[in-house]
């Protein structure tokens, strides 16, 4: 009678999880609809941070499956970039929620969120600026050493507005999402981690804020690019 219990409780938690999952991906691609950050032929939208938060709330391997699924969603239906779009899409998606997801399920805490981001934005940028290096002279049918060329002025400081960017969105986001998915019965009331003091959350919001502020900044001041609203 107890294993028949354990069983059914552990049959609910799968097919909310398998819920969940379904909404991040949904969440996802819609933000696609709703602005892109471009700079050339480089351009992002929202879309990362919901990935992220899917990793901090089940794990890493579900933040992959809904950078992958969202890459393929958005292939075949939207993108105009191919094969291209995809493999890129999912070297920047999945490597952020992988990172971030691994380092934050080992260290539950506001502190190991911090450290799992930037260790996270550190990794997509140098997994990007690998992957621009190799693949992209075959997408704009240009030397490589011209993709080279642009690393440092563009392609790089792109990926690290990019990530921090996402990576700020995720933490003024987590925590409201995390909560309205308690007061719903969609996730365990049980807090698994250390709970932050009020000054706590109130600086990292700030910080976060201040960040995206910053980021945004530099991409469209700096670097020159613009906001396309859907």
């Amino acid at each position: 009678m107890k294993e028949n219990a354990i069983e059914r409780d552990r049959s609910g938690h799968d097919v909310k999880k398998m819920i969940m999952l379904g909404l991040f991906v949904a969440l996802s691609y819609a933000s696609l609809f709703v602005c892109h950050f471009k700079l050339d032929f480089l351009s992002f939208e929202p879309k990362d941070a919901i990935i992220i938060i899917s990793s901090f709330t089940y794990g890493p391997l579900a933040g992959v499956t809904v950078a992958v699924v969202t890459a393929i969603i958005e292939m075949l239906t939207i993108s105009t970039t191919g094969l291209y779009g995809l493999l890129m899409n999912i070297a920047s998606s999945a490597v952020l929620a992988a990172v971030a997801g691994v380092i934050y399920k080992h260290k539950r805490t506001m502190l190991g969120a911090v450290v799992s981001l930037a260790a996270a934005v550190a990794s997509m940028t140098a997994a990007m600026t690998a992957a621009n290096v190799l693949v992209t002279p075959f997408y704009m049918g240009a030397p490589r050493q011209a993709v080279i060329d642009m690393l440092v002025p563009m392609i790089i400081p792109f990926n690290v507005v990019k990530g921090i960017f996402s990576a700020s969105i995720a933490m003024l986001l987590y925590k409201p999402f995390v909560t309205a998915l308690r007061a719903s019965g969609m996730m365990s009331g049980k807090n698994s981690g250390s709970r932050p003091s009020k000054t706590a959350s109130i600086v990292v919001t700030a910080a976060s804020v201040a960040v995206v502020a910053a980021s945004l900044f530099y991409f469209f001041k700096v670097l020159g690019g613009n906001f396309d609203l859907k």
